[in-house]
């Protein structure tokens, strides 16, 4: 039984708070979504980090959005004046519980798992529930009889994001696969040496994707065959990134923002898992009948998405969000995965065979 259904209100006014990062950002849009289109009433907002802004700001489900800047009592100040209803705490930490204190209205936060994460990564007990992180997302407001409505995420690209097909090279028009070499830590990453064999593989035009950090790892890989292979990383900003990953191909991709960004514009996706797990709950999500774990040991080809990861380490998952670099010192989570692997994962997709 439901505390209260979102149509017998007139009109509510809803905060959800995400401060970050790219991929989490992106697996809340479908509680934004679902908010606004199964009470049309509703007023949402949401609130973010600066620096992020761009993921929500072209949401036309989001009717404002607030940014975190350096000092939290200035953002506080600017939500206090705004009379919210209702407070859907997405994120879950000490700055999100300073807000709710300081606005004072009801909340409902987000249930991170924290114990069953860390028996997993410390003790390799697996007690996650084995369901997607946005059907936990959305669970946050069962209490309204939020109802998922199996459309995905969404990520809305703004005017500026698109990306002019004069700014590639000419011998990527006709297609490309896109292969996002970073990630937010190093042990999320494929092994630069391991993306150099995986790129001489490859007799497909390939756009290296990732931020400014990643652009000298790009050269070197780039440097092999400068026609077949683009360097992308660094020249572009996230929204246009956005762009160039809904126009691709195929994604191959580490765990990371990228990923479930293809996956909101429905890419198909081959990703390559080090430290972390999909058990976790963070893999590709495209709604509607690829939402359950049961995909996750599919066979590769079958489905939107291919999980690529070494199985049977007694030393992984090790850590919840990673390392600067392998702290047993071997890196075999990603070193294990061969790049005539995933070769085969992207014949078969490219082929046609999914």
């Amino acid at each position: 039984m439901y505390g209260r259904s979102l149509q017998n209100d007139w009109r509510m006014k809803f905060l959800i708070i995400r401060f970050s990062s790219i991929g989490d950002i992106v697996l809340t849009t479908p509680v934004v979504r679902c908010l606004k289109k199964q009470y049309a009433m509703a007023e949402v907002h949401y609130l973010t980090k600066h620096s992020y802004r761009t993921i929500v700001e072209a949401n036309p489900y989001i009717d404002k959005v607030h940014c975190l800047r350096e000092h939290l009592e200035e953002v506080v100040e600017e939500l206090v004046k705004e009379n919210f209803d209702y407070i859907i705490d997405l994120h879950h930490n000490l700055r999100t519980l300073k807000v709710k204190r300081a606005l004072g209205k009801q909340s409902f936060s987000f249930n991170k798992l924290n114990v069953p994460k860390w028996l997993y990564t410390a003790l390799k007990w697996n007690r996650m529930p084995g369901v997607h992180i946005v059907d936990r997302y959305l669970d946050t407001l069962s209490y309204f009889g939020l109802k998922n409505d199996g459309a995905g995420l969404d990520y809305f690209l703004r005017e500026s994001d698109r990306v002019p097909i004069t700014d590639i090279p000419a011998s990527h028009h006709a297609g490309y696969i896109g292969l996002v070499i970073g990630a937010a830590v190093n042990t999320k990453k494929y092994p630069l040496h391991r993306l150099q064999e995986l790129c001489a593989l490859l007799d497909h035009p390939v756009i290296l994707l990732g931020g400014p950090e990643d652009a000298a790892s790009g050269d070197l890989i780039a440097a092999q065959d400068p026609v077949k292979i683009y360097n992308a990383c660094g020249r572009f900003s996230l929204g246009e990134s956005a762009d160039l990953v809904s126009r691709a191909r195929l994604i191959i991709t580490n765990d990371t923002g990228l990923m479930h960004i293809a996956a909101a514009f429905q890419r198909p996706v081959i990703s390559l898992w080090g430290n972390t797990v999909p058990a976790f709950g963070m893999y590709p999500y495209y709604g509607k009948a690829f939402t359950g774990a049961e995909f996750l040991t599919k066979k590769t080809g079958e489905g939107p998405f291919d999980i690529l990861e070494t199985a049977g380490l007694s030393c992984r998952p090790c850590s919840k969000i990673g390392y600067k670099k392998c702290p047993r010192g071997h890196f075999r989570c990603m070193e294990q995965i061969e790049p005539s692997r995933v070769m085969e994962a992207i014949q078969l997709r490219v082929r046609g065979k999914s």
